[in-house]
């Protein structure tokens, strides 16, 4: 007989053994996921067992770009060929830098600048012409590949290299830097990578016709510059005297340029201000305008140029009798302080 005191352990230790026991059972068929009947193997196991060979470990792509499909075959790329019940094509093959891959049977064949599609029609024609199968089922999957860039500099709000793997839209290229700044001009100029391509000069603003924006592509190693806006000096007797961005197609006017300047000052001649324009040739004009006409309508109003200087000059009348009612003022306000004692 059981001593009283060691059946309580007994049933704990009946009671750990059965839970382990269920433990195992259902462990078991985790350790087998996608089997049957215990069976181990998986449909990835099979292919290595076949004689695939899937470098650094690469089960397919989790996760791909929008375009990805879009993708053309390039110096570096990895790919994994797989030809139905035929083993002897299997295998994982790197392409160099002439755009090659090396075959087993077939031997060198060119597959740069094709995409996965085409690069599989072209290895099945080749084993129908060989004659080497009559119905050649061929898989080719991307397991490793060099992502081509664009630069995109300038006024954008996010400068640098971004992944490009097929040509798309300028908006589109925009976009990944973040878009224009408020600095941004309306000239865009696209750099080919190829060195044998012309550059390309797109006018791009808030008036632009979309069409011709959209009919602007991209292409995997271009540069896309966007350049700044000009910028016109209005200087002088104005209330905020400084440079200002010529927005909006680049078009600014006289009337324009001094209202950002927030209008003249009290003291300002308004009757003529003058306006310095620098020549392509490096020469300087100087044209005097009639400002005060400009605002009444009697004057036609001047379009500006980028680095176009406006000065509006001081009358020296306003400025004498603004003086002096300054001087005028603080003699007053001095009296009331020596009048009353202080």
């Amino acid at each position: 007989m059981t001593p009283e005191f060691l059946r309580p352990s007994l049933l704990i230790a009946a009671l750990v053994m059965l839970f382990a026991e269920a433990g195992v059972c259902q462990a078991a068929p985790q350790q087998m996921p996608g089997s049957r009947n215990g069976t181990a193997t998986s449909e990835a196991t099979k292919g290595n067992l076949s004689g695939a060979s899937i470098p650094g470990g690469h089960a397919g792509l989790t996760m791909v770009p929008e375009d990805f499909a879009k993708l053309r075959l390039a110096p570096g790329f990895m790919v994994t060929l797989s030809v139905l019940d035929d083993p002897d094509f299997t295998g994982a093959f790197r392409i160099d830098q002439e755009g090659n891959i090396a075959l087993p049977i077939l031997g060198t064949m060119h597959v740069a600048g094709e995409t996965v599609p085409e690069a599989g029609i072209q290895i099945r024609n080749r084993l129908l012409k060989d004659q080497i199968l009559n119905d050649p089922q061929v898989t080719l999957t991307v397991v490793e590949y060099t992502a081509p860039e664009v630069t995109i500099i300038g006024e954008v709000n996010g400068p640098g290299k971004y992944p490009l793997l097929v040509p798309r839209k300028l908006v589109d290229v925009l976009a990944l830097a973040g878009g224009t700044t408020i600095t941004a001009g309306s000239e865009v100029h696209i750099t080919r990578g190829d060195a044998d391509a012309k550059p390309v000069l797109v006018h791009y603003s808030k008036t632009t016709n979309a069409k011709t924006v959209e009919e602007a592509i991209v292409h995997p190693g271009d540069t896309v510059e966007v350049m700044r806006a000009g910028i016109v000096y209005v200087l002088g007797a104005v209330t905020r005297p400084g440079g200002f961005v010529m927005q909006e197609e680049g078009a600014l006017n006289v009337l324009q340029a001094v209202s950002l300047a927030s209008g003249t000052t009290s003291i300002a001649s308004i009757g003529t201000i003058y306006l310095l324009h620098r020549n392509a040739d490096g020469t300087v004009v100087y044209v005097a305008l009639p400002y005060k006409k400009m605002t009444r309508g009697e004057a036609a109003n001047v379009q500006l140029h980028a680095s176009d200087i406006l000065y509006v000059p001081t009358s020296t009348f306003k400025y004498i009798y603004s003086s002096t009612q300054q001087i005028i003022s603080q003699a007053a306000i001095a009296s009331i302080y020596v009048a009353s004692g202080y």
